[in-house]
């Protein structure tokens, strides 16, 4: 979709829709709105007067414009925002995303935005970047609300014919045209990683492999700043990678370690680590997972598909930041030289661990990829994974699963979650815990048991870590959704690429905790 920012009136905008948002409960039209409503005589107040639209979020009502009526839009589209006393960006990324849809559902091939009445309903967002934040959060939730997958299907060909071409972001002030600019540009490219991700994660396993995702790596390494490095199993098998390579046993698909590198900023500042769990598809190998809902095991490289996301993001964002993307990516299948309960590993640290369920797999080749991280000296390392079931059980489908061993890297995490709309929810990782991963036969076992099981897969983690500052997000209670949200499509969310994105930004612009 071509999203751009221009100055212009909004009643005069020749798109085949315009949007306009507006709070529940409130009579009064907001500027804009009030312009496009002269010229429609009043129809929508009179929307507002009789009740038939109340501006509860989500609602989306449809007016087609009338001969005679003095615009140049074939339909005005009215979207509702909430309380005005709730009124946040998220609340406008999901308006967002709920209209554009009935936009293109309505057959409208464009449409227009107006930021002038945002700007007025959004008094919570910081005055110096609104227009900015606005614009960013309009392309996002469009980007994100019109998303579908359809390189499978051969027929309902006019069920995904339909598709919005273009969409304009409106400014009436010619000094907020930069920021709005600005803020178009971050939010399609956010918005792109995120469906990135979602590409990935739909692909049948049997395209997407770990050869697969070494080769996005190779193409992401054509963007600015970025290089790319793949290792087979070979040159893991000299490293010493045996906790990775104990996973890959079972699959006749080779494994590949990826390291992709992002200079941004100078030489001398130390990378931001991040590390993404990359199990192209999931049967729980010896340990089988049952067959209800396995199909969804595709998307166990959501956290390496984010990462990668990530990577290309910084790139296209000019972010001033170093990163170092390390992507341990297999599958974990069941076979004659499978990985057995009871076996005993020994990872690229030298520890040893002993496999008591081979589907807690996902811990195993962190666990390499962890360590491999230290070599860079890294300033920070978060992974990202679909770790745990548990975490499901603990937070619902609402939050992200957080832990570390850092309270200002926890800080830096929960405060770009709750800006980007990817909410963190920290899980303690206290000492008791770890007795539930000592080993009668190796050094640590890679299972603690049912309790407080995605904290002990994190303290099972940290022993990985060495001396970095560290933190652990858990995505397996959101990576999936089982049915379509506002601007969350159902199945694969993408989730983690843009809280990623807006914790690396926030790092680069110097704001820590």
């Amino acid at each position: 979709m071509d999203i751009t920012a221009r100055k212009s009136r909004i009643e005069d905008e020749p798109a085949d829709a315009v949007l306009l948002i507006h709070c529940e409960g409130e009579r009064r039209l907001a500027p804009a709105a009030a312009a496009v409503d002269a010229r429609l005589r009043g129809r929508l107040a009179g929307l507002i007067t009789s009740g038939e639209f109340t501006g509860r979020l989500g609602q989306v009502s449809i007016l087609h414009v009338a001969p005679g009526e003095r615009l140049r839009a074939k339909r005005v589209v009215l979207a509702g925002l909430g309380k005005r006393k709730d009124a946040s960006l998220e609340k406008l990324r999901q308006a967002t995303g709920s209209a554009a849809k009935a936009i293109r559902t309505a057959g409208a091939k464009s449409f227009a935005v107006p930021v002038p009445d945002l700007a007025v309903l959004l008094t919570s967002v910081p005055a110096v970047n609104r227009v900015r934040d606005i614009a960013q959060t309009l392309a996002e939730g469009a980007i994100l609300g019109l998303y579908q997958f359809t390189t499978y299907r051969t027929e309902r060909k006019d069920e995904t014919a339909k598709a919005v071409r273009k969409m304009s972001v409106v400014v009436g002030d010619p000094r907020a045209l930069a920021q709005a600019r600005q803020g178009v540009r971050q939010g399609q490219i956010i918005g792109e990683a995120t469906t990135y991700v979602r590409d990935l994660c739909n692909h049948p396993a049997n395209v997407v492999t770990p050869t697969y995702i070494a080769n996005e790596a190779k193409k992401i390494a054509r963007e600015r700043g970025v290089s790319a490095k793949v290792l087979d199993r070979p040159a893991m098998q000299r490293l010493g990678m045996g906790a990775l390579l104990g996973v890959a046993r079972g699959s006749h698909e080779p494994p590949k370690f990826v390291i992709l590198e992002y200079r941004g900023g100078p030489r001398s500042a130390h990378p931001v680590a991040l590390v993404g769990k990359t199990v192209t598809f999931d049967s729980g190998g010896i340990s089988l997972k049952s067959a209800d809902n396995m199909e969804q095991m595709k998307a166990d490289m959501t956290g390496g598909a984010a990462v990668l996301a990530a990577v290309r993001a910084a790139s296209r964002l000019r972010l001033p930041i170093n990163i170092v993307a390390l992507i341990p990516a297999t599958e974990n299948m069941p076979g004659g030289s499978a990985t057995k309960p009871g076996d005993v590993l020994t990872s690229l640290s030298g520890k040893t661990i002993e496999v008591i369920n081979t589907d807690a797999e996902g811990r195993l080749i962190l666990a390499d990829g962890l360590t491999y991280a230290n070599r860079y000296k890294p300033s920070v390392v978060v992974d990202i994974a679909t770790l745990t079931g548990a975490c499901a059980v603990a937070l619902g489908k609402h939050a992200i699963g957080l832990l570390g061993n850092n309270d200002k890297l926890i800080g830096e995490l929960k405060a770009a979650g709750e800006q980007c709309g990817e909410r963190v929810w920290q899980l303690p990782l206290w000492e008791e815990y770890y007795e539930q991963i000592k080993s009668d036969v190796a050094d640590v076992k890679n299972t603690g048991g049912r309790p407080g099981g995605t904290i002990t897969a994190a303290a099972f983690l940290s022993k990985f870590v060495g001396g970095a500052v560290w933190a652990h997000l858990d995505i397996a209670s959101t990576d999936w959704s089982e049915h379509e949200q506002a601007y969350i499509s159902k199945g694969p969310t993408g989730v983690g690429a843009r809280l990623l994105i807006r914790f690396l930004s926030n790092r680069a612009a110097g704001k820590r905790s």
